[in-house]
């Protein structure tokens, strides 16, 4: 019978990069699994914020490289999509890195002013506000034009969005503007359209009615979300050009006009057969914009991207002990975890998200079929198929048993309720941060213990 670890490299080819086994225990990003759980016990959630940094580098070199390689005029900024993880780390490691942000609710907004004034950003950062906005969102938007954060761009989701602005900017606070425009969904969509955004027949009637005749204001920037993400498929370049053909004319009219955000949806390695292109999708993004305004006898604009995910989500994992094992009948075996995916991984749970799973130790063991279980007692609180096979296997051992997920850095630790309530009463997890020292030798940070009862309780009411 062959190994969990030979069965493996013959499935998918392992050790892959990030990855590796050494002494039948696994290691990610150089870092001793075994070490770590030893060290801090487990449910850990942790997070490897190097890795932060890497991916933004590897993304302004993919853009900066195919705007060389199509002698394409316009230039390209990083935003990074604060609401993927809003934590002071993760924030703080992707602004070294000479990036902006992209905002989506009112609390970003003193989240951006806090991080001013620790000098992590500057006022003239560009800060891309997105979303359906409260009028307190607004009001932040308005102070802050006032303070001196002169590369605010509020987005206008719809058309009567404006008119606080309109009222509010003093005459001599120059104000850019976006328009964001409500993209068509994918044909199997509930929705033709998004109920984000201006309709597209709208937006240049719109300027010309409402934002042309005050000097005050310049609409600098469309901005469009294809909500498949950045695919190689016939939507999405339908998609595409259809966007950067509303720009060309809308530029014809509107000369201040310089700048096309293509939102995010760069994809992460969400599984060990994960196979996406990134230098054919850039390069084909880049061509294909100048393409249609060479066409239409228009400057490319400037290219702003708002990856979240793409950022974070390889970042972080999270580690589970087996703390029981049950075969319920002549077909299932379940492995019981000590932590639940509903309330440390709700994508599993609300969007059937996979991630990458692997045993941390005994590789040497030989292999089984199993179902992984949560703690909760509720029905939908299982793992039971990895992306890129029908089951999950795991080494088959009576020993103790250490397991991850990894990519898990996006959206899951909000989505979770960071230090409220959960289902069953389930305590948030130790969260460890990780940085390389100038040594290379790695840094460890507890960010926060896992919750107590009397912290829950407290949150209760009791």
């Amino acid at each position: 019978m062959q190994s969990y670890s030979e069965f493996l490299d013959l499935s998918v080819g392992f050790p892959q990069e990030g990855f590796d086994v050494i002494d039948d225990e696994l290691y990610f990003q150089d870092l001793n699994l075994m070490e770590m759980i030893e060290t801090y016990g487990t449910p850990l959630r942790f997070t490897y914020l190097p890795l932060v940094s890497k991916k933004i580098q590897q993304a302004k070199i993919l853009f900066q490289t195919a705007i060389l390689k199509n002698n394409y005029r316009g230039d390209y900024k990083y935003c990074y999509c604060t609401k993927s993880s809003h934590f002071r780390h993760i924030v703080e490691e992707a602004l070294k890195n000479n990036i902006h942000l992209e905002t989506s609710s009112a609390f970003d907004m003193p989240m951006v002013d806090a991080l001013e004034k620790k000098g992590h950003l500057t006022k003239d950062t560009t800060i891309i506000c997105n979303g359906f906005k409260t009028y307190q969102y607004k009001q932040y938007i308005i102070d802050m034009l006032h303070d001196g954060y002169k590369n605010i761009i509020p987005v206008l989701d719809n058309k009567e969005e404006f008119n606080l602005y309109d009222d509010e900017v003093e005459m001599d606070t120059p104000c850019n503007l976006g328009i964001r425009i409500a993209a068509e969904e994918q044909p199997d969509s509930q929705f033709y359209t998004s109920r984000l955004g201006v309709r597209m027949e709208d937006v240049i009637e719109f300027y010309n009615n409402k934002i042309v005749t005050n000097p005050n204001f310049k609409v600098k920037l469309l901005h469009f979300f294809i909500n498949s993400g950045i695919t190689d498929s016939p939507y999405y370049w339908n998609e595409l050009e259809k966007y950067v053909t509303l720009y060309c004319k809308f530029k014809k009219i509107n000369p201040e006009l310089d700048t096309l955000d293509i939102g995010g949806g760069m994809p992460f390695k969400d599984s060990l057969v994960f196979d996406f292109d990134y230098e054919y999708m850039v390069n084909e993004i880049v061509k294909r914009i100048k393409e249609i305004c060479a066409i239409h006898d228009v400057m490319e604009p400037d290219i702003i991207t708002e990856f979240g995910k793409y950022t974070v989500a390889e970042a972080s994992g999270i580690l589970y002990k087996v703390l029981g094992r049950k075969q319920q009948n002549d077909r299932e075996r379940w492995l019981m975890l000590d932590g639940s995916f509903i309330t440390n991984l709700p994508d599993v749970w609300a969007l059937n998200q996979k991630y990458i799973l692997l045993p941390v130790n005994n590789w040497d063991a030989e292999y089984e079929r199993v179902n992984l279980g949560g703690i909760t007692c509720d029905g939908q609180d299982y793992y039971n198929q990895e992306a890129h096979m029908n089951s999950v296997f795991m080494p088959k051992t009576r020993k103790v048993q250490y397991l991850g997920f990894f990519h898990t850095g996006a959206y899951q630790e909000v989505l979770s309720g960071y230090g409220g309530i959960h289902h069953c009463l389930l305590p948030s997890p130790k969260h460890v941060l990780i940085r390389r020292n100038r040594d290379e030798s790695f840094n460890f940070e507890v960010f926060g213990e896992e919750q107590n009862s009397k912290q829950v309780l407290k949150i209760l009411g009791y």
